[in-house]
């Protein structure tokens, strides 16, 4: 038997005991986020009198949909800080008392939006922090060429984001049922901060990962982005300064220009890879033609999926029977289903991936997945025209969150991995930002799909969104030979293109 350092370190699942750290700390930082998540839009559209903000369900859908676009956005400029500034560690444990500070501000039980507003803030930025930084840790717990035990702690890394997404919108809910809001978000604080616990204290496992930034700014570079970044905020500060002060600031006007912000970086962002002189191939340029098809399936995708924490919520509240199994939920927990399922059936669909081997395309995959997405609207428009004539089973929303996983389990693993195969050479890093690119504008136009609610049924609305959905996969289908072959997914790279 081994002794001394290397035995201790191999006690987590036979993993570096490092694994253990940001297992144990991304569970808790995905409680807290899945708590707020399951909660926020119920507490944004309940009355003053009942201690929420009193927002119409379309506007408390559009901020939701703003904020979790926003926080796969900023996950671009926290990587670059870590790699930079801080390094990964500090980046981490910044984000995360940043996040913990964000909740603290939304458990405040004062009457005004101001603390709330203060607190999505300070989670957006600290999320920004942690969460690409966290991942990029696990990876460095092993030797480079330790690609098999690597896949395999990512594996149990990711077990612990599901059950911290499990078990949050069950406590969190139950906390907050009775308008106890401040009390459910002051459990998503103290979520945090026993994450933070649970980082500080297992520090020393971590070997000094993380602890260097990988590309460190020199001291001019370093005082030229705080200048930069101060800039920034004060331009944005003044803009938003001036459009209060002109009388025409509302939240729906503002989602609805966060929302054309949104959409316009990854058009810019493609024009810039495709139209920039990068010294592209043919293949490359080939590819990412063919995962722009890819990238606009996938934003459909997330603009259905990230639909949980408003629509689906809601129509939990008002249209459903919330009893399982003779007890009483509450609508929060209704949240709880997607990760379980997903927990489910990982499994499943990995030995089935491995057993279809290639015979199924990234193309045809991203078009089951889109296509199933939008069979689960399908199901809800059925459950809506139901619940017209009185409340119906939560059963049918186990239904429809079950359909939705079969759905991202065929799509998005699937969306990694083709995004560092089609990524050029010089943008094989910027590109996986990209990817998460496609949550924000899904997140972002689906915050905005609010706005048809108020000029059609529930159904109707319901079977909108399902058939934009299924016609996008239909096409999807189409053209996914041409698709496989602009990748050359089985090609021998071309030569150079001149420069």
């Amino acid at each position: 038997m081994a002794s001394g350092t290397g035995a201790r370190e191999k006690t987590f699942f036979g993993h570096p005991r490092g694994l253990a750290t940001l297992f144990g700390t991304e569970l808790w930082e995905r409680f807290s986020w899945y708590g707020l998540r399951a909660i926020l839009a119920t507490f944004m559209v309940a009355s003053p009198a009942a201690g929420g903000l009193g927002l119409t369900e379309a506007t408390a859908q559009a901020i939701v949909g703003i904020y979790g676009a926003l926080i796969y956005l900023v996950a671009l400029p926290g990587g670059w800080i870590a790699d930079r500034v801080l390094g990964a560690r500090r980046a981490v444990l910044w984000g995360g008392l940043i996040i913990m500070c964000g909740h603290i501000s939304m458990a405040v039980p004062v009457r005004t939006g101001a603390f709330v507003a203060l607190g999505l803030f300070l989670i957006i930025i600290g999320t920004g922090l942690l969460k690409p930084n966290i991942s990029t840790m696990v990876g460095k717990l092993y030797p480079q060429n330790d690609d098999a035990r690597r896949d395999a702690g990512f594996s149990i890394f990711y077990m612990g984001i599901n059950i911290g997404a499990f078990v949050a919108p069950i406590v969190v809910g139950w906390l907050a049922a009775g308008d106890r809001w401040h009390l459910g978000f002051g459990a998503a604080a103290v979520g945090m901060a026993l994450g933070l616990l649970q980082y500080v204290r297992g520090r020393h496992h971590l070997r000094g990962v993380g602890d260097v930034p990988g590309h460190r700014l020199t001291p001019e570079e370093r005082r030229h982005f705080g200048l930069t970044a101060l800039a920034v905020v004060a331009v944005i500060a003044v803009a938003l300064a001036a459009w209060t002060a002109s009388g025409t600031f509302s939240l729906d006007a503002f989602a609805l220009v966060m929302t054309l912000i949104i959409l316009a970086v990854p058009v810019l962002y493609f024009g810039y890879i495709l139209l920039g002189s990068h010294n592209l191939t043919d293949d490359e340029r080939s590819r990412v033609k063919a995962y722009i098809w890819l990238f606009i399936a996938a934003a459909i995708f997330w603009m259905i999926y990230d639909l949980a924490p408003t629509v689906l919520l809601f129509f939990a509240q008002h249209r459903t029977d919330l009893s399982l199994f003779g007890i009483s939920i509450t609508p929060a927990t209704t949240q709880a289903f997607n990760p379980l399922f997903i927990m489910i059936f990982v499994p499943v669909f990995a030995a089935l991936w491995v057993k279809l081997g290639d015979r199924v395309t990234a193309p045809q995959k991203f078009a089951a997945g889109l296509f199933i997405n939008g069979l689960s609207f399908v199901v809800m428009a059925l459950a809506a025209a139901l619940a017209q004539s009185g409340r119906i089973s939560v059963w049918w929303l186990v239904l429809v969150y079950l359909v939705q996983v079969f759905g991202e389990l065929a799509l998005s693993p699937v969306g990694l991995s083709v995004t560092s195969k089609l990524a050029p050479q010089a943008f094989k890093s910027q590109m996986l930002g990209l990817w998460f690119m496609s949550f924000a504008v899904g997140d972002s136009v689906g915050g905005q799909t609010g706005r048809l609610r108020n000029h059609m049924s529930e159904p109707a609305y319901f079977l909108t969104l399902a058939v934009i959905a299924i016609v996008a996969s239909l096409v999807l289908l189409v053209f996914s030979g041409r698709l496989h072959t602009m990748m050359r997914e089985h090609r021998e790279p071309s030569a150079p293109a001149s420069p």
